[in-house]
């Protein structure tokens, strides 16, 4: 999940443009990023906006923001919550929605152009940042507010928005000394090309490697659509009568669990668990080197022990002492599951008559062989009942049971791509509730995975509710031929999961943008969207949405049955390459002093360290871990496992009371989605449950206990 957070004292931008051009006023009034956007619910103008117009609107809007920021520092009344905390607040409002339209589509649909001005924004914005947040005169105002918050009679929005805006200042470094801020913002403005460096250069290498096949029976074992798709990507890139592979998942995974020719999976496997690793202009080694040792020193000079610590404090973790006792409780039932299962992979290859030992790109080949023999299930036999239709509206029709909700799709809001979906979102009583935009296929212009962003985020204005405009983007299977876009059950996963995001942010229900939705602690937000995991999943739900593409019919009962029975199957690896993944981030971030060496070396140790068997590699090796080199979760990947406490003990609730339940329901809604970052996320969580998550459910639910 990558969510854009603006908060008015760290917004990620900057004070002068580099390589901006000089635009008089005429240029700017004809700039649709710099009015007001006259479209049907105020969405960004797509169909208007020209890669040409990102500079000149930065340049227009940093002026702005630091004009709305002079205007507080120079107003001669008394700090108060209103003229400096609210102002604050309502401060860098232009900057925040030129930046969310264009790094959303440097994520989404970028290009060359899109990409330089990336590069030489990201000092530019960063060095912006700096300059606010290390204002001392606008500091000193907002700790004069602070320090008499007893006698200001605040509710508890507001008094969240006053703690949150002064440990905003004191984290980005407000307290150092003069000498020590200049350090600071040197470290910020390297950091800040560093990790737009490691993006590109993943998508890069991402988009630069082809296996290509011009002899079919090298195709043995591959599903006909997969075959297609292939025939359809080598004629769309000139090679007709050939079949090409890419690096992208839904090309990769399934070639890697179907393909008979093991050299081929090898190849390709050794391209996709080698990206950024290659000693060429796209290596990001000695890029994530740096940026792990340049955070080091920021936590250090902000007085932390580690970049982990830093990050932490602001978590429900709380320290890197508690992530490593939830990691490390999970990784030994979790390490012995996968070499039972390393075990039976084995037989299964010396079964078949092979005389090697089971490598990294054997696994799923031969998983998912044993799945088919053992509980009669393949994901062919799947893939049909789950379009990417009939999978939406599943999850369309288990927001509206579960909270009312009704999705209307649009045809007349501009959009990025031809390929983006939109739909109004409406509540129970009919009232409008925000803008929903989906973007679920591959494409070279898009980075991997999915996730949830927003181009306007929910927020209260003259007492009036602002509706929110929420994004989610994945890379799903595309359709083949007449067939529609057939799912595996892990995309048809992933889009409940990217949704449950998505009505994080369009139920929210807050004052302040800066505390709406998702704006919340890395290993809270994700809560929402693995709750809802659960329903895709859940046989009474799938009997409603899982159809077969051709005649309609709900998915059999046998079939479900089988994906129960096979629920917990290869629990082993995909726990085991997460935990390994996780301890890796901390291995990088958790630790005191500056990591020196060759990088492939340092990650070869953490794993041996922890016990990781030959046949499993982390989930993200360190030049591909886009997560937390690029993607603002480093110290933070361990999230995802520490909301799976939350939702399965969540989704134990719903199954007590009844999967729709009402009055669970809608506590959750009230005292989760709603909020957003208002309280105290374990507060909420007990207010919603009426106690502690109790780990047991994680447990059974990934067949660990």
């Amino acid at each position: 999940m990558n969510k854009l957070k603006f908060l008015p004292f760290c917004i990620v931008v900057a004070t002068v443009v580099v390589g901006c051009q000089e635009t008089d006023n005429t240029q700017n009034e004809n700039n649709p990023l710099l009015s007001a956007y006259d479209t049907q619910f105020q969405v960004p103008p797509f169909d208007k906006i020209r890669d040409e117009h990102f500079r000149p609107a930065f340049k227009a809007a940093l002026e702005q923001h630091n004009q709305e920021v002079d205007v507080i520092v120079d107003n001669t009344e008394e700090p108060t919550f209103q003229n400096t905390i609210v102002a604050l607040e309502h401060a860098g409002s232009l900057l925040g929605d030129v930046s969310r339209v264009f790094f959303n589509l440097n994520s989404a649909n970028t290009n060359d152009s899109i990409q330089a001005i990336a590069k030489d924004m990201a000092p530019v914005l960063s060095a912006h940042g700096d300059e606010i947040s290390l204002n001392g005169k606008l500091f000193a105002r907002v700790k004069s507010v602070y320090d008499n918050r007893a006698s200001l009679a605040l509710d508890a929005e507001d008094a969240k928005l006053l703690e949150e805006t002064y440990k905003g200042f004191v984290r980005a470094g407000a307290n150092l000394s003069e000498s020590d801020q200049e350090k600071l913002k040197k470290i910020n403005s390297e950091l800040s090309v560093l990790t737009n460096d490691f993006g590109q250069n993943l998508l890069a290498e991402t988009n630069a490697y082809e296996l290509v096949v011009d002899n079919e029976e090298d195709l043995a074992g591959l599903p006909a659509a997969l075959k297609q798709a292939a025939a359809d990507a080598a004629k769309a890139k000139g090679k007709e009568g050939k079949w090409v592979f890419t690096l992208q998942n839904p090309s990769v995974m399934p070639f890697l669990q179907y393909a008979d020719n093991r050299e081929l999976r090898k190849e390709i496997w050794n391209a996709y668990q080698m990206r950024g690793n290659n000693d060429n202009d796209n290596d990001n080694k000695e890029i994530l080197l740096k940026t792990a040792n340049l955070r080091l020193e920021k936590a250090k000079l902000l007085g932390y022990d580690s970049h982990a610590a830093y990050v932490l404090e602001e978590a429900m973790a709380e320290n890197p002492t508690n992530v490593y006792a939830l990691l490390n409780k999970i990784w030994t039932p979790a390490l012995a599951k996968a070499k039972v299962e390393a075990a039976d992979i084995q037989k299964e290859i010396e079964a078949a008559g092979g005389d090697f030992q089971v490598a990294p790109y054997d696994w799923r080949y031969y998983q998912e062989k044993i799945r088919k023999a053992k509980y009669a299930l393949n994901e062919e036999e799947i893939k049909p009942y789950f379009s990417l239709a009939a999978v939406r509206q599943g999850a369309f029709d288990t927001a509206n049971k579960l909270f009312g909700l009704h999705f209307v799709a649009l045809s007349n809001v501009p959009t990025y791509h031809e390929e983006v979906e939109v739909y109004q979102v409406k509540d129970k009583n009919d009232k409008h509730l925000g803008l929903l935009y989906a973007d679920f296929f591959p494409r070279e212009s898009k980075r991997g995975g999915a996730w949830m962003t927003s181009y306007r985020s929910q927020h209260t204005k003259d007492g009036e509710r602002v509706a929110p405009v929420i994004s989610i983007v994945c890379n799903f299977t595309k359709p083949v031929g007449d067939e529609p876009a057939l799912l595996t059950f892990d995309e048809a996963t992933t889009l409940f999961h990217e949704f449950g995001h998505a009505l994080h942010g369009l139920l929210s229900n807050v004052k302040y943008r800066s505390l709406a939705g998702t704006a919340v602690s890395r290993d809270f937000v994700e809560l929402p969207s693995q709750v809802m995991e659960n329903w895709a999943a859940d046989p009474q739900v799938l009997k409603t949405y899982a159809k077969h593409y051709k005649t309609g019919e709900a998915i059999p009962e046998a079939l479900i049955e089988k994906m129960e029975q096979a629920g917990t199957f290869d629990q082993g690896f995909a726990t085991v390459e997460y935990v390994a993944a996780s301890l890796l981030d901390l291995d990088y971030h958790a630790t005191t002093k500056p990591i020196e060496g060759d990088v492939n070396a340092f990650e070869t140790a953490g794993m041996q360290k922890i016990g990781l068997i030959d046949a499993i590699i982390p989930r993200y090796r360190s030049t591909y871990f886009q997560h937390i080199f690029s993607g603002g979760y480093s110290a933070g990947y361990y999230a995802y496992i520490w909301a799976e406490v939350l939702d399965s003990d969540a989704f134990a609730a719903f199954k007590e009371n009844g999967l729709f339940d009402q009055a669970t329901a809608t506590s959750f809604r009230e005292n989760i989605l709603e909020r957003g970052g208002t309280g105290n996320p374990a507060e909420m969580y007990r207010q919603f449950r009426g106690q502690d998550p109790d780990p047991i459910h994680l447990m059974k639910k990934r067949g660990l206990d």
